[in-house]
């Protein structure tokens, strides 16, 4: 009776964004000693991303969090790019930041100080479609459950900072339903204003509201 010879499954490919030299090495030692793993692109600056992710199609990308314009970013890329799924490295996130990123599509946020293990584990998760549950790289975590995808939308929307008519009528919905979807994002995400959801935390290179604009939401439509 013939053997039948199972092939072997194809190396997951992997894009590693530009990060600071000791980390990039890190990550390349990573991948280049995983044989499940194949490094298609590497140093990819944010500008170059877009081009790479439609070139060379990584079944994941590894990418700087605070080279990403805005987290509204990530659910472009996403969407734009779905076969390829995204594994944030950041420095510090709170809970509510990595809640809102894993909403817009990410499929993990990871802190600079993972372990090497912890690491190609998120690699090998995200290529399998799956997404690791959020905390916060700070230590704190919001814990209010996974955003609908009509609360992504809305999350989207608040991002760009529109008003609530604004977000009613590129949505189709009432403004009503705006403000009942912002309130349960707010305790998905353990904020407690749009205020609060848009000011970055304290740390380097963070930048603030002003204290004195007004809070949107509590504006009349």
């Amino acid at each position: 009776m013939a053997l039948t010879t199972v092939p072997e499954p194809a190396p997951v490919t992997v894009a590693v964004g530009r990060f600071e030299d000791l980390i990039a090495r890190g990550l390349r030692g990573l991948i280049e000693d995983d044989p499940s793993l194949t490094l298609v692109a590497d140093d990819v600056s944010a500008g170059e991303l877009r081009r790479v992710l439609h070139a060379r199609r990584p079944r994941v990308a590894i990418v700087e969090q605070a080279s990403l314009p805005s987290p509204v970013e990530v659910r472009e890329l996403a969407r734009t790019y779905p076969a390829s799924r995204l594994v944030l490295v950041a420095e510090q996130l709170s809970g509510a930041e990595s809640a809102q990123l894993l909403a817009f599509g990410a499929a993990a946020c990871v802190s600079r100080r993972t372990q090497a293990r912890d690491m190609l584990n998120a690699i090998h998760l995200a290529s399998r479609g799956m997404q690791l549950s959020h905390g916060g790289l700070d230590g704190s975590t919001a814990d209010g459950g996974a955003l609908t995808p009509r609360e992504s939308d809305v999350l989207a929307e608040l991002q760009r900072r529109h008003s609530n008519a604004q977000i009613a009528s590129d949505l189709h919905i009432s403004i009503e339903t705006v403000r009942t979807h912002a309130r349960s994002i707010y305790r998905k995400l353990g904020v407690s204003s749009r205020r609060e959801l848009l000011t970055p935390p304290a740390h380097p290179g963070a930048s603030a509201i002003d204290p004195a604009e007004p809070d949107p939401l509590a504006a009349a439509g």
